[in-house]
C-alpha cells in the first residue's frame, strides 16, 4: 500500500525566471563598493590592537556580513590578541570585553580557557548578582557560551544565567535593543544562518543611532544588494534547470522546494567565490529531497528494494527492473552525477564525484533501513540502531561531501578520504540534524503511520513520557554541539575552510527546524525570510 503526504505546492513558481536579464553591479556601484571597502579596511588596520574598539569593529563587520572581504586583516588582529590574551584579559573586569574577546577567538578556531569567567562568579560558581542589569555584558556572555565544549560547567551555567536574566530584562529595554536580544535568544550567532542574521542585524545596527557608523552601514547595504543580484541570477538558472528536469511534476508526490533548497545552500556558503559549489550543492539537495520522499512516503518495499540495488550499481542497465516513475528519477540522478564529473574533469577534480556517489549510496541504504523498519512495524533501539542509522539518514554526510565538490584546491583526495570515515565533527553535525528534524516532525509522521523517530524509540526503550524524551534529546543535541565546537578548534585535521560547510549545514538545520519543519511547510514563515534575503533589496 502506498502512503502519501499532501505537500503544498511551491510558493515561488517561476518567480525567479523574471531575473534572466538582470545585470550585476553597475559601474557606479562597483566603484563605490571598492572605495568603501578600502575605507573599512583602513578603519580595521588603524584601530588600536588589543582594544575594545578593535573587538567591536571586528564583531560589527562580521555581523553585517562583510567580513569575507577582510579575512586576512581579521585573522592577523585576532592572532595578535590571542598571543597576549591571558595577560590582557586578566586585567579586565568588564564582562562585555571578556566575553566578546572569548567568543571572537573561539569563533576563529582559537582555544582560550573559559576560566577567564571565574572572576564573575562567587565561590559556589554562581554568577554575581551585580551583572543582572548589564544587558550588553549578559548578551555577550550568552553568545560566548554557545561556543562551549565539554567540561565547561562555567559556560553551561552562563547559558542558564544569561537566558533567565535577558528574558527578565526584555520589557525594560528600548524597542530596538529588545528586538535584538529577542532575536539572539532565539537565534544565537553560533546556531543560525548567516545571511538571514545579516539581514536582521543590518536593520538592528541602523536603529542604534548613537553608535551606528555611516560608512559601515552604507558598505553593508551596498554589499548585501550586490550579492542579492547575483543570487537572483543564480536562482534563475537553477529554476530553469528544475523546470527542464520536470521531476516533481512527473512524480506528483514529491516536495517542490527548489528555492528553499537554494536558500539552504546559501546557508552553507554565501560568498561570490562559491557560485559553482552552490549550484552543485543545490542540485544534490534537490535529489536528496526527492529520494527522501520516495523512501519515506511513496515507494512500496518491493520498489525500494529494486531502486536501492540500482543505485548501488550506478549503471543505466539497472533501469530495466524499475517502475516508470523510478526510471525517470534514476536516469536524472545518473545524468546529474555524470555532468558534474565532466565539469570537474576539466580541473582534474573528477575523483571527488566518486566520494559524493559513495555517500549517496550510504544515504539510500539508511533510507531503505527506515523503510524496512516501517514495513516490519519495528521500533529500533535508540542508540545502537536508530542513531547509528541516523548519522546517514540525516543526509549530513551526503551534503557535507557534496558541499566540497565545487570548492577550491583545499578539497584534496585526503580530505575526502577523511570525511568519508565519519569523523567526530561530522557525526555531531549528523546527530544534531537528525534529532532537530525528529522533534518538529515526529507527531505529523506518526499521524500518517511513519517509521518511529528518536522520540518514540527513546520513550519505548526507557519507558519515558514524551516530555522526558524531548528533554533528553535536547540534552543530546547540546552535547553534540560541544563536540562540533571542539572539532572546529585549531589544530584541525583538514583546513578550517572545509569544516565551515559542515558547521554551516548544522546551523541551517537549527534555523529550518527551529519551531516547525519550515522546509516542508515553507509557506508559513520561511517564505518571508527567503523574500528578505533573495528578493527584497535593502533601501540604501
Amino acid at each position: 500500500m502506498r502512503r502519501s503526504d499532501n505537500h503544498h505546492p511551491t510558493v515561488w513558481g517561476d518567480h525567479f525566471l523574471a531575473y534572466a536579464n538582470l545585470s550585476g553591479a553597475n559601474e557606479w556601484e562597483e566603484k563605490e563598493h571598492e572605495d568603501q571597502k578600502g575605507e573599512v579596511r583602513k578603519m580595521l588596520v588603524l584601530s588600536p590592537s588589543k582594544s575594545l574598539q578593535k573587538l567591536e569593529l571586528i564583531n560589527t563587520i562580521q555581523l553585517l556580513g562583510v567580513s569575507y572581504h577582510f579575512e586576512h586583516e581579521i585573522e592577523e588582529s585576532l592572532s595578535e590578541i590571542y598571543n597576549g590574551y591571558e595577560e590582557w584579559i586578566g586585567k579586565s573586569h568588564d564582562l562585555h570585553v571578556v566575553a566578546l574577546s572569548f567568543r571572537l577567538l573561539r569563533q576563529q578556531g582559537y582555544y582560550v580557557s573559559s576560566d577567564v569567567f571565574r572572576k564573575f562568579t562567587d565561590d559556589q560558581g554562581n554568577y554575581n548578582k551585580a551583572l543582572v542589569n548589564d544587558t550588553h555584558g549578559l548578551l555577550s556572555l550568552y553568545e560566548a557560551a554557545q561556543f562551549r565544549v565539554h567540561d565547561e560547567e562555567i559556560l553551561d551555567e552562563a547559558i542558564n544565567f544569561t537566558t533567565t536574566h535577558l528574558n527578565l530584562l526584555l520589557p525594560k529595554l528600548s524597542n530596538s535593543l529588545s528586538m535584538q536580544v529577542s532575536y539572539a535568544l532565539k537565534y544565537p550567532i553560533n546556531k543560525t544562518m548567516a545571511r538571514a542574521a545579516t539581514r536582521k542585524y543590518i536593520s538592528f545596527y541602523q536603529e542604534e543611532k548613537s553608535s551606528c557608523d555611516q560608512l559601515l552601514i552604507n558598505f553593508a547595504k551596498l554589499d548585501f544588494n550586490i550579492l542579492q543580484k547575483m543570487y537572483k541570477r543564480e536562482m534563475c538558472d537553477i529554476t530553469r534547470w528544475w523546470k527542464e528536469l520536470d521531476l516533481v511534476n512527473e512524480l506528483g508526490f514529491a516536495r517542490d522546494r527548489v528555492v528553499e533548497l537554494y536558500f539552504w545552500s546559501l546557508g552553507v556558503y554565501f560568498e561570490p567565490q562559491y557560485k559553482v559549489a552552490r549550484n552543485i550543492l543545490t542540485k544534490v539537495l534537490c535529489f536528496v529531497s526527492i529520494t527522501d520522499d520516495i523512501y519515506d512516503t511513496y515507494g512500496t518495499l518491493h520498489e525500494l528494494t529494486l531502486l536501492t540495488n540500482a543505485i548501488e550499481r550506478r549503471n543505466i542497465d539497472a533501469i530495466e527492473n524499475l517502475t516508470s516513475y523510478m526510471k525517470l528519477f534514476y536516469t536524472a540522478l545518473l545524468h546529474f552525477y555524470d555532468e558534474v564529473e565532466k565539469e570537474l574533469e576539466k580541473e582534474n577534480k573528477s575523483f571527488r564525484v566518486n566520494f559524493a556517489i559513495s555517500e549517496m549510496k550510504k544515504l539510500v541504504r539508511a533510507y531503505f533501513q527506515e523503510a524496512k523498519w516501517y514495513h516490519g512495524n519495528t521500533v529500533p533501539k535508540m542508540e545502537e540502531e536508530y542513531m547509528k542509522n541516523g548519522i546517514q539518514s540525516s543526509a549530513s554526510p551526503t551534503l557535507a561531501t557534496a558541499s566540497w565538490l565545487g570548492m577550491g584546491d583545499e578539497a584534496t583526495k585526503e580530505a575526502f578520504e577523511w570525511i568519508s570515515t565519519e569523523p567526530p565533527i561530522l557525526v555531531a553535525s549528523s546527530n544534531i540534524a537528525r534529532l532537530l528534524n525528529d522533534i518538529v516532525s515526529h507527531e505529523r509522521e506518526i499521524e500518517r503511520g511513519d517509521v518511529a523517530s528518536s522520540i518514540e524509540c527513546y520513550m519505548k526503550e526507557y519507558g519515558a513520557t514524551k516530555e522526558e524524551a524531548y528533554m533528553e534529546i535536547r540534552k543530546i543535541i547540546e552535547n553534540n554541539w560541544k563536540d562540533l565546537n571542539r572539532g572546529c578548534l585549531k589544530p584541525t585535521t583538514v583546513p578550517r575552510v572545509l569544516l565551515m560547510p559542515v558547521l554551516n549545514l548544522t546551523r541551517v538545520a537549527e534555523f529550518v527546524y527551529k519551531d516547525e519543519d519550515a522546509y516542508t511547510f515553507s509557506k508559513n514563515n520561511l517564505k518571508d525570510v527567503i523574500f528578505m534575503v533573495l528578493d527584497d533589496p535593502i533601501e540604501e
